[in-house]
């Protein structure tokens, strides 16, 4: 039998729906992280200046570490949503380095990858 070269409509489908899930809480998640950054929290306008130094430093180092938590979740997003087009397009699953079939095992523990195992970790020659 000859080696398949690319999922069914109906593994493609059940990629879509673990990927739309993943993708619905990632940008549920990325909302919040958004408006962490901006939300200005507690005022500190009646306490003492020292406390409220230290508050406004605190409350930039937060910030700071939303804004980079958000970056990264919006590059997953991203990936999620190229996800979805390599669905689309019939080549979800296929490995951009060696043309094989990437397993299922990978693709439902990290539904984004476009790169198997052995290729990732570069056996590849």
């Amino acid at each position: 039998m000859a080696e398949k070269t690319r999922y069914s409509d109906a593994e493609l489908e059940e990629f879509r729906a673990i990927i739309q899930a993943k993708l619905d809480k990632a940008k549920k998640d990325y909302d919040e992280l958004k408006s962490g950054v901006s939300n200005e929290g507690n005022d500190v306008e009646d306490t003492s200046p020292t406390f409220k130094v230290l508050e406004e430093g605190a409350s930039t180092l937060s910030k700071e570490e939303s804004g980079r938590l958000a970056q990264r979740q919006m590059k997953f997003i991203q990936s999620l949503q190229a996800a979805l087009v390599r669905i689309e397009n019939k080549t979800y699953g296929i490995c951009r380095e060696t043309g094989k079939l990437i397993p299922k095992e990978r693709l439902r523990a990290v539904p984004h990858a476009t790169l198997s195992i052995e290729a990732k970790e570069g056996g590849i020659r």
